[in-house]
């Protein structure tokens, strides 16, 4: 059951977000994801649903140029938080002006060490010589470069302007965008809001009551995206080698017939 405000309808089609997140990346969105749905808002729309639903990255690049159909593109969540929403969160404000929005801040320093670490150190990834060559027999690695090149031009380039490895400027970027968040959202529709203060002040801004016994998800770590990247790049060694073993060895076989 759904504690969340019924849904409401606009030009033929179902206006579904009730909860928008502004915060950036590694402020604790897959935790604040998982609240939500724990909560009723859910399904919630978060950048590991671009990586499911590879056909998402079009929409988003088409927003990215300014030129995306909203209509109907969230009508299965009841909130979306995290990369690539949190970019387009004025826009979203104006499309659903019921719903509530979220801020998820983090200490800044400790903020761009994660984010350096993990998201941004998967840029990397699909430029690496064993992953471009692997990517032609593995669809999950085709979506991640194609997930990666999406995300890496509306954050590291749009964003940060292609200098997020100057830290200090990197800093200055991530203050200011929550500084100018909390001008732009009317008070009484916007939480800034840390994961670790729980689930009291979500469900003050949510009108949900806490959830009787449940502990706050907290998910999503830094280690835990790092051995998923180690992963990532093990799977393309294996392809990469059995690809030239299986090579080696037919051409050993044609040598040998030519030799008959």
């Amino acid at each position: 059951m759904f504690c969340g405000l019924a849904k409401r309808e606009w030009r033929g089609g179902s206006l579904s977000l009730e909860v928008i997140g502004a915060g950036f990346g590694r402020t604790g969105t897959m935790s604040l994801k998982v609240a939500l749905e724990e909560l009723g808002f859910g399904p919630c729309y978060h950048m590991i649903e671009v990586s499911e639903n590879p056909e998402h990255v079009e929409h988003w690049e088409a927003a990215r140029e300014g030129r995306a159909k909203w209509e109907g593109f969230f009508k299965d969540y009841r909130a979306a938080v995290d990369w690539p929403t949190a970019a387009f969160y004025e826009e979203l404000m104006d499309l659903f002006p019921e719903a509530k929005v979220i801020l998820t801040v983090r200490d800044p320093d400790r903020w761009y060490e994660s984010a350096r670490s993990t998201i941004y150190r998967i840029q990397s990834v699909p430029s690496s010589p064993i992953i471009a060559l692997a990517a032609p027999f593995v669809p999950r690695i085709r979506r991640m470069r194609r997930v990666a090149r999406m995300a890496s031009g509306l954050a590291w380039d749009d964003v940060f302007h292609g200098r997020f490895d100057d830290r200090g400027y990197a800093i200055e970027v991530f203050e200011r965008w929550n500084e100018g968040v909390k001008r732009r959202v009317p008070a009484e529709r916007l939480l800034v809001y840390q994961v670790k203060e729980g689930w009291e002040p979500l469900c003050d801004l949510l009108g949900v009551p806490v959830p009787h016994g449940k502990p706050f998800p907290h998910l999503n770590d830094a280690e835990t995206f790092r051995k998923r990247i180690r992963r990532l790049k093990t799977l393309a060694l294996v392809v990469v080698s059995a690809g030239a073993v299986l090579a080696g060895l037919s051409l050993l076989y044609l040598r040998s017939r030519a030799r008959r």
